[in-house]
């Protein structure tokens, strides 16, 4: 693209919030809450706000019934990425998995380790593709979640974002023709 050349257009994008705890609250839930505030000011539509108790079965269901009804282009998820016997939402998720996308987990636990250095190393954070939806799973915290969605998820939902982002792939990721 040379410099005369204009920047694409913004193309904002929908998005599910779900959240996984089994003390919090859609009230209570800060870290959904904040999901929710930095993709909205970044543009972006929040369609869907989840919370489901940290149970696989109900985890699975919840993100079944959000990917059925294919209002999102995009899930994000907080909760249950750590490493305790109640932190099961990879383990939930991963028979809706079709592919994953390592990079994202790479990345998140390089940032954080800026902010919270050799502890970074409990969260299990990734991205993954279910089918034709990406799926960000992040950890509980309000600031891990901002550290996922202002250093990452942002810049790549941007569709003037270069040399690539996700939502220029969207279409392909869903089969659409060009």
């Amino acid at each position: 693209m040379s410099k005369d050349t204009p920047p694409s257009a913004f193309v904002p994008i929908n998005v599910a919030v779900i959240t996984v705890s089994d003390t919090r609250t859609l009230q209570t839930d800060v870290s959904g809450q904040t999901a929710t505030q930095l993709l909205e000011a970044g543009g972006h539509k929040v369609v869907e706000r989840e919370l489901v108790m940290d149970e696989k079965r109900a985890i699975q269901d919840t993100l079944g019934r959000v990917l059925g009804r294919s209002a999102a282009d995009i899930v994000v998820m907080t909760g249950g990425t750590g490493i305790t016997p109640r932190d099961v939402t990879p383990e939930a998720i991963a028979p809706l998995v079709t592919k994953r996308i390592p990079g994202f987990g790479e990345l998140f636990r390089w940032l954080s380790y800026q902010d919270i250095g050799t502890s970074t190393i409990q969260s299990r954070a990734e991205a993954v593709l279910c089918g034709r939806t990406i799926v960000f799973l992040l950890p509980g915290s309000p600031s891990a979640v901002r550290t996922a969605i202002e250093k990452i998820i942002l810049p790549q939902l941007d569709s003037r974002t270069k040399p690539c982002n996700f939502v220029e792939l969207l279409p392909r990721i869903r089969g659409e023709k060009p």
